[in-house]
């Protein structure tokens, strides 16, 4: 028995055939977009100001996520995490990673 699978793609937007599927990123948040090409070339068309002006930042790595997900500490709250692991007597570094294991314990605590 043969079986064909076909993939169409719809237009997010206005629920037409769409061509392309558009990645981007903003706000540290990675989204795809299926889209027709006059649509993505609206999307491009309008980010291309803020694309000119910006910088590179590289390309998005992947990660695997856990459940709830991870976000990158800032300075404030790693300061913070490790203030906090060395009061409890936690090894905990000057600089660098800090352990997801210290981090669970200081986002349990708090």
């Amino acid at each position: 028995m043969a079986k064909q699978i076909q993939e169409i793609l719809i237009d997010d937007l206005d629920g037409g055939e769409a061509n392309e599927t558009v990645s981007f990123a903003i706000d540290g948040t990675s989204y795809e977009i299926d889209l027709s090409d006059v649509n993505a070339k609206k999307l491009r068309d309008s980010l291309s100001p803020f694309v000119a002006s910006a910088r590179r930042a590289g390309a998005l790595p992947l990660r695997r996520r856990r459940a709830g997900g991870t976000r990158a500490l800032t300075r404030e709250k790693s300061a913070d995490i490790r203030a906090w692991a060395k009061s409890h007597g936690l090894n905990v570094g000057e600089r660098g990673r800090i352990a997801s294991k210290i981090v669970e314990q200081y986002e349990a605590a708090h």
